[in-house]
């Protein structure tokens, strides 16, 4: 009987390497590559990255271990020990995808071109997704694409592929919310456009409410700029400017048992009584 376990990793040189063409996970320098890197150069690659070879060349494309692979390189490394999976373009999609889901921390961004790229490779196999249908229910979409999300969160994390780069990356740094980016991925790219330079201009960022009315309007034919630009100059009661007090600097000065409204106008009175303070030390000049 034929076994399904890979045989034993082989030495492979980095220059015959090549990362998984669209592969949805960011490779970044930062403190942890640093620390990576530093691992690979006093111990070498110690879990061997996953490979498929490309048909008519010597070269392998990676199926997993793209940040071990960066990692070899900016370390010197001329070769690595890696597994040769003879895989089709989808088989291997399919296995990248799966082998970093259930990473620690994976970004929004990450996630959903994840699942784009594995339902493309299911849809590429023969294999019928109910992205496409909703009438069929979406058990079976959860378990084929995922088995954390159900098949509507899938379908929500695909649509975030819609969206700029730009809108992308504030998702990716928490800037607007997922919710958000979910309404503002049926948007066009100019009006997108829009969306962000409003953003600039007027220093805030959608919240869900708005983000809903413009996806209303652009599906009513009825968004343009000038209404981006409406929508977004709104006050919204969770951006009015607030100020932050540390509890810390404020032990000792206002007695323990005041309710928070207390304390509030206790605050507010000092304020008011330094103000007068002030005043009257410029006018005494």
């Amino acid at each position: 009987m034929k076994s399904n376990k890979p045989k034993a990793p082989v030495m492979i040189p980095v220059e015959n390497l090549v990362p998984f063409d669209g592969h949805p996970y960011k490779v970044l320098d930062d403190d942890s590559m640093n620390d990576l890197t530093e691992s690979v150069q006093e111990s070498g690659i110690l879990e061997p990255l996953t490979v498929r070879p490309l048909e008519n060349t010597d070269n392998y494309e990676i199926i997993s271990g793209h940040r071990r692979y960066h990692a070899a390189k900016k370390a010197g490394l001329t070769e690595v020990p890696a597994f040769i999976r003879a895989v089709s373009r989808d088989e291997a999609a399919i296995m990248l995808v799966d082998s970093n889901l259930h990473r620690e921390r994976i970004l929004p961004s990450e996630k959903a071109f994840a699942y784009k790229l594995k339902f493309e490779a299911l849809e590429h196999q023969g294999k019928r997704t109910l992205l496409t249908s909703d009438q069929l229910g979406p058990k079976l979409t959860a378990e084929m694409i995922s088995d954390t999300d159900s098949a509507t969160q899938v379908k929500r994390y695909i649509r975030l592929t819609n969206l700029i780069p730009e809108l992308l990356d504030m998702m990716d740094e928490n800037k607007i919310a997922f919710s958000v980016g979910v309404e503002l991925s049926f948007l066009d790219d100019q009006l997108q456009y829009d969306v962000l330079n409003a953003c600039e201009e007027n220093d805030n960022t959608p919240s869900y409410a708005q983000a809903v009315r413009m996806h209303k309007a652009h599906t009513a034919g009825e968004l343009e700029r000038d209404g981006i630009d409406s929508i977004m100059s709104e006050i919204k009661a969770n951006q009015r400017d607030k100020v932050t007090i540390p509890l810390d600097r404020l032990k000792g000065k206002i007695p323990g048992s005041y309710s928070v409204q207390q304390q509030q106008d206790y605050i507010v009175k000092a304020v008011d009584h330094y103000y007068r303070y002030l005043q009257r030390q410029r006018d005494a000049r």
